[in-house]
């Protein structure tokens, strides 16, 4: 497996990635420290599978960043590596596709924790949102929290739909991937928003997330 870490302070790079190649040596790690370079990194590795990108790179422009590194590898896993983002460059990275953050004060057992869970197929939150991120939490206090139960009741259509969700396609690209009408893809999604508690795709995103929902592979096309 190949992961790409994009992080403009080389030191902070450098200890993450010895941190990285400790923890997952059967990684290979490539290094970027800008937008610029992780595009160069991609068209030379075209096999990556998952990138680490901090929003605050000179030429990230916020979530643009990610959106730039998508648009080249859309089928990348992506997670972020937050510092002092605000809160709604966050939501809306989140919306673009990005498999959650973690923070960059996080502990080494915490870091690994998270890799983990992202590397597995999972999507990754910090349990408790730093209390400054007001508008996280905003989000968050209108998520009932779901119960185990009530996540395993999803189909396995509904699962993959909740799985391109959070790859941060729209309607349209989830209805041409797994050739669904668009009202079927509506119903499936209104199922999915009643499961999670949420009613809207960004809670949808954050409310799998915060529980390290684990998807598995995807299903044939078809109802």
């Amino acid at each position: 497996m190949k992961l790409l870490l994009v992080d403009t302070h080389a030191l902070y790079r450098e200890g993450l990635a010895l941190l990285i190649t400790r923890s997952f040596p059967e990684l290979e790690l490539i290094q970027a420290g800008d937008i610029a370079e992780a595009l160069a990194q991609i068209e030379r590795h075209a096999d990556l599978d998952l990138l680490l990108l901090d929003l605050e790179l000179p030429d990230a422009e916020g979530a643009r960043g990610l959106q730039r590194i998508r648009a080249h590898a859309p089928g990348v896993t992506v997670a972020l590596l937050s510092g002092d983002t605000p809160p709604e460059t966050l939501l809306e990275a989140i919306q673009a596709g990005a498999a959650g953050f973690i923070p960059k004060a996080s502990s080494p057992g915490f870091m690994h924790k998270a890799l983990r869970r992202i590397l597995d197929g999972g999507a990754y939150m910090p349990p408790t949102p730093p209390s400054s991120r007001a508008k996280v939490e905003e989000v968050e206090a209108d998520v009932v929290q779901p119960s185990a139960g009530s996540l395993g009741e999803l189909t396995p259509r509904q699962r993959e739909v909740l799985r391109l969700l959070i790859d941060g396609k729209t309607n349209k690209l989830i209805c041409r991937e797994l050739a669904l009408s668009e009202s079927t893809v509506k119903t499936h999604l209104a199922s999915i928003f009643r499961r999670l508690g949420a009613t809207s795709r960004t809670q949808a995103v954050v409310a799998a997330a915060r529980m390290g929902l684990q998807l598995g592979p995807a299903v044939s096309a078809g109802s």
